[in-house]
């Protein structure tokens, strides 16, 4: 069985440590810093030996070189992203496997957020990291990609078991969830889930993971029936 531990870091950013107690193995997943990600390994007698990263930006890449420098774990991230991360050991593209153990997460490419953005997904163990393509309630900005790019990856992620484990980078659910009342008043799902969501974060909790299943429900971007309506919606959420 694989273990997955929530690290909040910064503001609002999650990091994942990842562990397989048959092998010993532990990635840590979009590294923003170092030093607490080493922290809650050694609290639980971990040791990093890898790390992956979903795509360059600072607040997922920013521990990189002193967790290797700490562990001498080796670095995987996306190929067409390779200039931006100067710490990579391996780059990745589509298709691509990277292994924890026995257990092997198979890489799928996902642009708009950035142009070279991929996930990691574990199909045997039903898990998915994303980054900050997919959100709880929400999806990532369109920084280095279009509509039509994002509109693709909400439909391929729509297209995972409903109860594939959806491992997000940030806690946003709140004010997706927000925004995502204002398109969709009337869904009984999305009422029920936000009532949820709000009495958490009153009480100081996570909301993330969440499930393919949930989003389908739930999600705006996820659940547009065409790219120009994705594009508005991402539109008038960036404007909120």
């Amino acid at each position: 069985m694989l273990e997955v531990v929530r690290i909040p870091v910064l503001n609002d950013n999650y990091v994942w440590l990842l562990h397989d107690g048959a092998s010993g193995e532990t990635v840590a997943v979009d590294p923003a810093v170092a030093d607490p990600v080493l922290e809650a390994a050694a609290a639980r007698g971990w040791t990093i030996s890898q790390i992956w990263n979903t795509h360059w930006h600072g607040d997922h890449v920013g521990g990189n070189a002193a967790i290797k420098a700490a562990t001498g774990c080796a670095i995987t991230g996306p190929a067409a992203e390779a200039e931006k991360i100067g710490t990579l050991d391996r780059t990745v593209a589509e298709g691509d496997r990277v292994r924890i153990g026995d257990h092997a997460a198979v890489v799928l490419e996902v642009p708009a957020h950035t142009a070279g953005h991929i996930a990691y997904h574990l199909a045997q163990d039903r898990i998915l990291f994303v980054g900050d393509t997919l959100f709880a309630m929400g999806c990532g900005r369109l920084f280095e990609g279009t509509p039509a790019q994002m509109f693709a990856n909400m439909q391929r992620l729509a297209a995972l078991p409903d109860d594939t484990a959806v491992y997000c980078a940030h806690e946003y659910t709140q004010s997706n969830g927000r925004f995502a009342l204002t398109v969709e008043p009337d869904n009984a799902a999305l009422r029920s889930r936000m009532a949820q969501v709000d009495a958490a974060r009153a009480r100081g909790e996570p909301t993330v993971p969440t499930s393919i299943g949930l989003e389908r429900a739930t999600n705006i971007f996820m659940r547009a029936r065409d790219v120009a309506q994705l594009a508005e919606r991402r539109a008038a959420k960036d404007a909120a």
